[in-house]
């Protein structure tokens, strides 16, 4: 008995491993370890990660072998890899450096193609065709050390945007002249070869392009609920574009990065669902293709004769050479930094994903040998190590020079904001903890207060207990997104009183509230609960109708007052307009008076920011309503406030939350109100100031005794 068990274990672990759970175990645990194992002595988790493929591969202990699972998760992590790289990609960014990253792609394709080609025919000895499949090999590149520049905080990066610009032209060039190269060697280059290529290239676009877009929009808008059905939507699509880019004669990691492109605006970069696709991505799908690359390389290639040694060491310092000289191009031309400059040749020098689709299609069409093979395989352990040793160390220089994502837009205490939330009503608090998510600064180490004020009655333990449990729904809720939260709760006679002592309490740099409910009658008389709040605070306060999903805006249209920009405010709110534009790709248009609009674009340029801004006049500020001209159902609408007594006050100004309200009934709102200086309004005793009819009447009388007064 006792030796029919040990048989049956040893069975088990007998090398290759063949039980699916025991092999998902050991990959696993390998992904666990091999950081921590390799953290002392500084070896980046990615290259642990390929070493461990070697060890457990086919060519090292055998522990596993390449079988359609493994190749399953491996391809899923590939795509994962170039999908992740297009939904990061800052639009705004990637407009303003369209360009460059034209070049940087040009650069980087012809430079190590126009050095491999003669090397390839000369020194090698190879014919036509396979020297110009191997030179379009080296000008192939995949970003697998992207998650490292994704760690640092860096991946919206200038130098990263133009690399990750770069990648797609390259490799979209390269995989056409392979599609080319293949079918030359079949003798089927004619004119119906480039019809369909075209035919195909032109369908696939306008599918990825025009129609997926419009499908995602309607799915988020309609099933706003399903979050988990949002993520399985996601990866449908990105699956299905990889197919598509097959069907089309691409390879699919195109396809794949088209599907992160094409879904880059609906899925803001702070959002719970972007969360869920990287936590996923990072945590098994990507471990696994970087372990698979692993598995591919058979170091004993070096022993089989000096030919294999030659090819392969030829291959691997033509490839990095020609990437850092296409690097080193860059920085001249556009004059960077030498981090910089090690940071797009880190990105651009790993050799993977699109090497392997070229090489392993020329070695089953004959073009090339096993030697080419074996040496591109050689290749790309080497590279894979070098970018993610180069693309590690320009990082750390580039966050040691201030270059994080968020340096142009954060710039009021970012790594000091303190953020409250008040609880009114617990069914509108999803879509004010979303908004809260894209604006919250990413410096910031504290949590998100979130605030219920109880009302100190009879029930007053019982209500209590009633609100630490809605708070712990919410709680959970901003999990979801790792939104670390603080749950406060508090007794006081008046609410309006307690959400400002706890705003103070929490030194809160910024409230958001939810809409104003309809006030009853004893209200009107003593006073509405959001004027309350407003008059006992001096912080930042957004109110927030947000009734539809934010992503579903073409938009964001702000109306700033008069004067705003002398408000103590003023940087704070703007910047966090700019944050949430960045967040959702979405262009400003700000409706203001000529000197406001001066400042504001003195103000944003001073921020760096790339958010596309253009600029309407409106001078009737005294009229309200008049701005329903600049008003779109497509943008968000942002309307800049102020406390009464503030220097851009004015009367129109006066209960503006309520007359929005009843006059956009269908558009998600924000309703802005800048700090301002304490102790500049009375806290025991509210400020003694005519109603607003009666200051717009003596406004008028003034005028009338200015006008006798002229004539």
């Amino acid at each position: 008995m006792n030796n029919n068990v040990i048989e049956h274990i040893l069975d088990a672990f007998k090398a290759p491993l063949t039980n699916p759970v025991l092999i998902f175990s050991l990959v696993l645990l390998i992904i666990l370890l091999s950081p921590i194992l390799l953290r002392p002595i500084r070896v980046p988790g990615i290259i642990g990660l390929i070493l461990a493929g070697v060890v457990i591969g086919p060519h090292g202990l055998n522990w596993l072998e390449n079988n359609s699972a493994v190749n399953l998760f491996s391809t899923i992590g590939l795509l994962y890899i170039m999908f992740i790289a297009g939904l990061e990609l800052d639009m705004n960014e990637f407009r303003k450096t369209k360009h460059k990253s034209a070049l940087f792609g040009f650069f980087t394709f012809i430079i190590p193609i126009t050095i491999g080609f003669p090397v390839c025919y000369y020194i090698l000895g190879y014919g036509v065709l396979p020297s110009v499949l191997i030179a379009s090999m080296f000008a192939t590149h995949t970003l697998v050390s992207y998650p490292i520049v994704n760690r640092y905080g860096i991946s919206k990066h200038e130098a990263v945007a133009i690399t990750i610009g770069g990648t797609i032209l390259t490799d979209t060039a390269v995989l056409i002249i392979l599609a080319v190269i293949t079918g030359a060697s079949h003798g089927n280059i004619n004119q119906q070869f480039w019809v369909t290529l075209g035919v195909s290239f032109a369908v696939f676009l306008f599918i990825m392009f025009g129609i997926i877009p419009r499908i995602a929009k309607w799915y988020f808008q309609k099933v706003e609920s399903e979050k988990t059905g949002h993520y399985i939507f996601v990866l449908t699509v990105v699956f299905f574009s990889a197919f598509m880019a097959e069907i089309a004669g691409l390879e699919p990691i195109i396809g794949a990065f088209a599907a992160g492109l094409a879904l880059n605006k609906l899925i803001p970069h702070s959002s719970a669902l972007m969360n869920r696709i990287e936590f996923i991505g990072n945590a098994i799908f990507i471990p696994f293709f970087l372990i698979s690359v692993g598995m591919i390389v058979d170091i004993s290639v070096l022993s089989k004769g000096p030919t294999a040694l030659i090819v392969a060491g030829t291959l691997t310092v033509v490839a990095v050479f020609g990437k850092f000289l296409a690097a080193t191009a860059t920085q001249l031309t556009f004059k960077y930094s030498t981090s910089h400059r090690n940071l797009i040749f880190g990105l651009s020098n790993a050799h993977a994903a699109a090497t392997l689709a070229v090489i392993m299609v020329g070695y089953s069409n004959n073009i090339i040998d096993e030697n080419v093979l074996n040496g591109t395989i050689v290749l790309i352990l080497f590279t894979c190590i070098i970018a993610s040793i180069v693309t590690e160390n320009a990082s750390k220089r580039v966050v040691r020079e201030g270059h994080q994502d968020d340096k142009h837009i954060e710039h009021v205490e970012e790594s000091e904001e303190q953020i409250m939330i008040p609880i009114a009503n617990i069914n509108n608090m999803e879509p004010i903890l979303d908004f809260a998510t894209l604006i919250k600064s990413k410096k910031s180490p504290y949590p998100m207060n979130i605030v219920s004020v109880v009302p100190n009655d009879v029930q007053a333990e019982k209500n209590l207990v009633e609100a630490k449990r809605n708070l712990e729904n919410t709680a959970k809720y901003a999990a979801g997104a790792e939104n670390e939260v603080e749950l406060l709760t508090t007794i006081d006679i008046n609410i309006p009183a307690g959400i400002a002592r706890m705003a103070k309490q929490v030194m809160a740099d910024c409230v958001i509230m939810g809409w104003p409910s309809v006030t009853s009658f004893v209200e009107k008389i003593v006073g509405e609960k959001s004027e309350s709040i407003l008059n006992n605070t001096d912080t930042t306060l957004f109110m927030c109708r947000i009734e539809k999903p934010l992503i579903t805006h073409r938009s964001i249209t702000v109306f700033v007052p008069p004067l705003a920009e002398s408000e103590v405010g003023f940087e704070y709110w703007l910047e966090k307009v700019l944050v949430l534009s960045k967040e959702l790709t979405l262009p400003i248009s700000f409706v203001c008076d000529p000197r406001t609009e001066s400042n504001l674009k003195e103000s944003i340029e001073a921020l760096n920011s790339s958010v596309v801004t253009n600029y309407a006049l409106y001078e009737d500020w005294d009229n309200i309503y008049g701005l329903a001209t600049f008003n779109n159902s497509d943008s968000l609408l942002i309307f800049v406030s102020s406390r009464s007594g503030e220097v851009s006050y004015r009367d129109s100004l006066d209960g503006l939350a309520k007359r929005l309200g009843k006059y956009y009934k269908n558009q998600n709102i924000i309703l802005i109100f800048p700090s301002r200086q304490e102790n500049q309004h009375i806290d025991v005793y509210e400020s003694v100031e005519a109603s607003p009819i009666f200051r717009k009447i003596s406004r008028e009388i003034g005028n009338i005794f200015n006008k006798e007064k002229n004539n």
